[in-house]
């Protein structure tokens, strides 16, 4: 008999839709498995780094306009999305308030400057912690979306074998950030490593954090074997101890911390004139990846206590968090292999991450 879990529809609470002609089909991937919304990050061309379309804040796109445009691309599939503000200079504790007043900013995202596929707008951490722009967050219950790695490092600091950006970030920023705003929420994007899934677990419980499916299954040396480019995303998949701990923290009976972000990032060209893009495309499969990496990591999700974890861990944990809409709607995962196709935009391709690692992924989402 097949293997067939049904869960409640789930939130994307780490995605990119882009901009342009790449929206409406990277947001119908999301729609097609069975997302009843997203946090969309703002790193599109331009950035979305003011509240309102009327503000006038150098060129920036608004969170008032992405967010409508996200929401027309979903044709009514989607109950809520959220869209972060681009923390840049330009930014500050009026545009906190009175974006949290008007109920359209519900969270802010930290990019390390350069750090990054678009992070070019980026400003030093330290820079926000002293101008009022946390104080602000904090005050108006927004959350600080980060990516927690360390920018300007030397090549031989970024990624060691005794240390690398993430690391360094969680033990030298992240302690300071919650020692001096205690009510911060805070969510560790895309975490990577067991430094980074120890800080979350020994903060308080209105720090949380999300991972990845690529950073579940598969190590730096996935990536280095054969040079697979598809897997290249930032941060940078990791080691097996820090792939181990990433997996006991979202398989975890007792998990409250951890929760399902993609951080799925559509690019139609992954090698380019300066280096590889950062991101692996992983819209419309991710439910599929993530229950295969439960079942790497030693879950049976034949058992209803295998698929209690995996439900928490997709559909709850950040739901709640994020205190979204709970979807009625419920689709269900088999124990089949997926059939996975290229998303064709014009004469552009997108290639999904199993594509360009070239392995099967065993389950897929039961087609109404």
């Amino acid at each position: 008999m097949t293997t067939c879990i049904t869960l409640p529809k789930w939130y994307d609470l780490h995605t990119h839709f882009r901009q342009d002609a790449t929206l409406p089909a990277t947001v119908k991937d999301h729609v097609s498995m069975q997302c009843a919304g997203a946090l969309a990050m703002p790193n599109t061309a331009p950035p979305v780094g003011k509240v309102f379309e009327k503000e006038q804040v150098s060129n920036y796109k608004s969170i008032e306009q992405y967010r409508a445009e996200i929401l027309e691309a979903a044709n009514g599939a989607f109950r809520e999305v959220i869209v972060p503000l681009y923390l840049t200079h330009d930014t500050t504790p009026q545009m906190i308030e009175q974006g949290a007043a008007a109920g359209l900013l519900k969270a802010c995202k930290y990019y390390p400057p350069h750090g990054t596929t678009g992070a070019e707008f980026g400003a030093p951490l330290e820079r926000f912690m002293e101008n009022g722009v946390f104080q602000a967050m904090q005050e108006a219950g927004v959350t600080l979306c980060i990516h927690g790695e360390e920018h300007g490092l030397a090549a031989e600091r970024y990624f060691d074998r005794g240390e690398n950006a993430e690391e360094i970030f969680y033990r030298e920023h992240m302690p300071r950030l919650v020692e001096k705003f205690p009510t911060l929420r805070i969510v560790g994007e895309h975490l990577t490593t067991k430094v980074g899934v120890d800080f979350v677990n020994d903060a308080p419980d209105h720090v949380k954090a999300n991972i990845t499916p690529q950073h579940l299954l598969y190590t730096v040396s996935s990536l280095l074997n054969g040079l697979k480019y598809h897997l290249y995303c930032l941060p940078l998949v990791k080691f097996e101890e820090d792939r181990a701990a990433l997996r006991d923290a979202a398989t975890a009976t007792d998990n409250s911390k951890f929760f399902a972000g993609t951080d799925s990032a559509p690019h139609t060209q992954k090698t380019t004139p300066c280096g590889c893009a950062a991101g692996c495309y992983t819209g419309g499969i991710a439910p599929q990846l993530y229950a295969q990496a439960f079942e790497m990591a030693g879950v049976d999700l034949g058992t209803q206590a295998g698929q209690v974890i995996l439900e928490k861990f997709l559909c709850t944990i950040g739901r709640e968090f994020y205190d979204l809409p709970t979807p009625q709607e419920t689709f269900t995962l088999e124990k089949t292999p997926e059939d996975i196709h290229p998303l064709k935009i014009g004469d552009q391709t997108i290639i999904p991450l199993p594509l360009g690692m070239e392995c099967e992924v065993p389950w897929r989402i039961r087609r109404r």
